[in-house]
């Protein structure tokens, strides 16, 4: 088992990675929280899998609410019928929320957990790659409006975060490669060998490895700047362009991944027209071996209207994370009516 913590301002998370670790969670969890009872959200596609076997594991009381999976449930909705199931199963602030399940579960959850008697313990179980690697760590929790995507949410870290590889087993090939486009960002802004443990043709069987050096870096960015207001945002790499691709697809056309995909792409290309190094084709290329889309298909001014929404616009500006070379990313102020300019060039 290979663990890392994190300090934060609500405490210590302790971050856990084993092969099979889910099949002995319970214990875990127990010799870690002294809940009364537990509450456990997951969604419709996770629930089939491992709800029965992780409520069994509990030697207590135990709900849980599933919820519909995808993206488009991610809403203050969703929230006020988990606050309603943990009131129905007398939750109390000394109790425990565990979130199984993705990225969504896990960004919806935490901000339940957070809010709910303005804030009770909580555990995160990922269930897919892209939650490992980086939805699950760090303390980021929230959910969309019509607006634009995480737009309302909290900074609340988990005590425990419950990582195990084994899981992913289970997931469609497409949703593994969703979870790669994280892997792929982490590889450029901080750790290039990342890059070159992805780009070989047997990876997957080296995945409890690559979790592990993207959740150090997560970690390590995390506990400089935990409430995103400096370095932390050189992990937004391909999400300004991504999430205004998510938007203008619904939330349904793409996956997260998918846009962070087309995002980072993107956001190479807008590098070199601000005159540095362009390094697209090798992106392109990796990203095409995992599988994943490279193209922005939106109309340039669509997606230029869209990001100005994003939180990570500051009054007249917009920071863009560029990356001078593998593993070396910069946060770069770029001014909206320049930055309009150069994604009609896109």
């Amino acid at each position: 088992m290979q663990t890392l913590s994190l300090t934060g301002a609500n405490g210590v998370s302790d971050i856990l990675i084993e092969t099979g670790l889910l099949a002995h969670a319970g214990t875990v969890i127990l010799d870690t929280f002294s809940p009364s009872r537990v509450h456990i959200v997951t969604d419709s596609t996770v629930a089939p899998l491992y709800l029965d076997a992780l409520e069994a594991q509990l030697s207590l009381p135990v709900s849980h609410t599933v919820i519909p999976a995808g993206e488009e449930h991610k809403r203050l909705t969703t929230v006020e019928t988990i606050y309603h199931d943990m009131l129905a199963a007398g939750m109390t602030r000394k109790d425990l929320v565990i979130a199984l399940g993705g990225g969504v579960v896990g960004d919806i959850t935490g901000f339940a957990a957070a809010t709910f008697l303005r804030g009770v313990s909580l555990c995160q179980i990922p269930t897919t790659l892209l939650a490992q690697v980086d939805s699950s760590v760090g303390g980021k929790t929230g959910v969309d409006l019509a607006e634009g995507k995480n737009l309302v949410g909290a900074f609340y870290q988990p005590r425990l975060v419950l990582i195990d590889p084994e899981v992913l087993s289970t997931l469609p090939d497409a949703t593994f490669a969703d979870g790669m486009a994280e892997v792929v960002k982490y590889g450029y802004i901080a750790n290039k060998d990342i890059l070159d443990m992805v780009s070989q043709p047997d990876y997957k069987a080296h995945i409890e490895g690559i979790i592990y050096e993207c959740v150090k870096i997560k970690r390590d960015v995390v506990a400089i700047d935990e409430h995103d207001t400096g370095l932390r945002m050189i992990l937004n790499f391909g999400h300004t362009i991504g999430h205004a691709a998510e938007k203008l697809g619904n939330y349904t056309d793409l996956t997260h991944g998918q846009a962070v995909a087309i995002g980072m792409v993107a956001a190479m290309r807008l590098s070199a027209l601000l005159g540095n190094d362009d390094l697209t084709t090798p992106l392109v290329s990796l990203l095409q071996h995992i599988g994943l889309p490279t193209e922005l298909t939106y109309d340039r001014a669509a997606i230029f209207n869209a990001l100005l929404s994003d939180k990570k616009k500051f009054g007249a500006t917009v920071n863009f994370i560029l990356v001078r070379e593998p593993g070396r990313a910069e946060i770069t102020p770029i001014e909206a009516e320049q930055l309009h300019e150069y994604i009609l060039k896109l």
